[in-house]
């Protein structure tokens, strides 16, 4: 199973940057990223599955995954209603200044160790989820500084996982992952429009045949699979924050509307206008 490469799509003078709620829980988003990621997800159940390792969570999950470390989105597959957080830290930002300060020594211990992946369990989860959550509205600076504070607790749970015997090392060639890359960047900014294959795959120099083989065999669906399921995990995001199905059927790209009500049943077992009524 390859992993896709994320974009991670934050701003050029952070260093790092937040999601607050990303619903993806359709969508099988096996992925990798240079950026270390801190993830918490509360008010669900389902698979930890970072790098080699397998496992499942219940409630709750804490986890601080290392810089290029597959690993699959955690809420895929739940059906409860969940709240989730993830914070993106850029590699530069942790290896030239956490790894380096005296006073950050704690700090620095906890990221050599998610290089191996580590997951986090015990009665000051919930604390630290609430307090993750806190960020969203709060100034870049007041940010920077609440997340030192939150990292230094995190350094100093006892209950432990390590998810690897030795840190993780990707296998997928630099070749795939910019090609992975690219293909991902390109759906993120394209997905509200019409995509033609024949544009995506020349931005791979590909022929569409070639390309059509070589996406399946990375990501385990076909092109338009994949694009309907990302469009999907959008359209919910525009049906929780009060649009109408029509809005969010048009503005995550789809062209028909009764072609949006099928595949959103498809993909969730359910039509859009039920799932409106039943998160607002």
């Amino acid at each position: 199973m390859k992993a896709q490469l994320e974009t991670i799509t934050s701003q050029v003078n952070r260093s790092f940057s937040m999601m607050f709620n990303p619903r993806l829980s359709d969508l099988f988003f096996w992925h990798s990223h240079p950026e270390y990621e801190l993830v918490y997800i509360e008010g669900a159940s389902g698979t930890r599955h970072v790098g080699e390792h397998i496992s499942s969570y219940e409630g709750s999950d804490l986890v601080l995954i290392g810089s290029n470390i597959p690993h699959l989105n955690f809420d895929y597959g739940v059906q409860e209603e969940y709240q989730k957080v993830v914070v993106h830290l850029k590699k530069d930002f942790v290896e030239q200044h956490f790894l380096h300060a005296l006073e950050l020594a704690a700090i620095k211990r906890l990221f050599e160790k998610s290089k191996k992946g580590i997951a986090f369990s015990g009665e000051m989860i919930p604390l630290i989820g609430k307090r993750l959550f806190n960020l969203e509205h709060l100034k870049p600076f007041q940010q920077y500084l609440q997340l030192v504070e939150i990292l230094q607790l995190i350094s100093e749970i006892e209950l432990v996982e390590i998810l690897h015997e030795k840190p993780y090392l990707n296998k997928s060639s630099n070749k795939e992952q910019q090609r992975m890359r690219l293909i991902h960047a390109f759906i993120d900014k394209n997905y509200h429009r019409k995509i033609e294959l024949d544009e995506i795959a020349k931005i791979c120099f590909m022929s569409k045949e070639a390309f059509c083989r070589y996406f399946k065999k990375m990501t385990k669906y076909t092109f338009i699979e994949f694009l309907n399921r990302y469009r999907i995990s959008h359209s919910k995001r525009y049906l929780m924050a009060g649009k109408s199905v029509s809005d969010a059927c048009y503005h995550s790209g789809f062209q028909s509307l009764s072609y949006y009500n099928r595949i959103f049943k498809k993909v969730t077992n359910e039509n859009p206008s039920t799932f409106r009524k039943r998160y607002l």
